[in-house]
């Protein structure tokens, strides 16, 4: 069975791909802060009788990150596909953005993406397949007010996937990005009740997104995808951009 490595997957959408992926791969569960809950994801995992193990990291560590793939090729041989859920998030005014913001800001989601993308591409162009998939948002496309640090570094992601996919192409390995839009994670948690009400407002299927809507998008990456790469697709429930 082939194995999926999962950065951020103790909660929000790392959790349902997690969810999505077990039986069809291995998980490797990396998580930084959040150790029981990824361990009760893994002991769920484990109660269907799938195989997942859960490894600390903190994604902006390539040390830790190159140590946690390395464990997952102890345990099941090697990495087949890459997901990059792990992020942060932050609402402020540019003008009271710190540096200490924005570099944490770009620190998780820019170099904690290239640190999972880094460990694993070594073994993938030596065997000349693998399936890389990041994880950005949809103010990484449009931007987002109260929030330049967060859209700068989704689009980061966003860039990098894209020129990724160029340079390993030759080495038979896919790179592909998916962009959710307004969804109901803990990334929403300080946002209000009307505020919410207005971001399904602004969406056209009248609601917000859910982690496993985006979790389909990323099996679909996963496991179907044999002649894309490049690729962004938007899960936004049509979001204007």
């Amino acid at each position: 069975m082939k194995t999926m490595f999962i950065t951020g997957a103790s909660r929000g959408i790392g959790r349902a791909v997690a969810f999505a992926a077990a039986g069809r791969f291995n998980i490797v569960a990396v998580y930084n802060k959040s150790a029981e809950e990824a361990e009760s994801l893994v002991a769920e995992i484990k109660k269907k009788g799938a195989a997942a193990i859960a490894v600390k990291a903190d994604v902006a560590n390539y040390a830790e990150v190159l140590d946690a793939y390395e464990r997952a090729v102890k345990a099941f041989g090697g990495v087949d596909v890459v997901v990059t859920a792990a992020g942060i998030a932050e609402q402020k005014l540019f003008t009271d953005i710190t540096e200490a913001d924005w570099r944490r800001m770009f620190d998780v989601n820019v170099t904690g993406t290239r640190n999972a993308l880094a460990a694993a591409l070594p073994a993938m162009i030596s065997k000349k397949r693998g399936k890389l998939i990041t994880i950005a948002s949809v103010w990484g496309e449009t931007g987002a007010s109260c929030e330049v640090h967060y859209s700068a570094s989704k689009a980061a992601v966003i860039g990098l996937t894209k020129a990724l996919a160029k340079e390993v192409g030759l080495s038979g390995i896919e790179v592909n990005c998916v962009s959710p839009g307004a969804v109901k994670t803990d990334m929403l948690a300080g946002f209000s009740a009307a505020d919410l009400a207005a971001l399904a407002a602004d969406t056209p299927l009248n609601r917000l997104g859910t982690p496993e809507d985006v979790a389909a998008a990323v099996m679909f990456f996963a496991e179907n995808a044999a002649f894309i790469t490049g690729a962004v697709l938007a899960v936004n429930g049509g979001f204007h951009i």
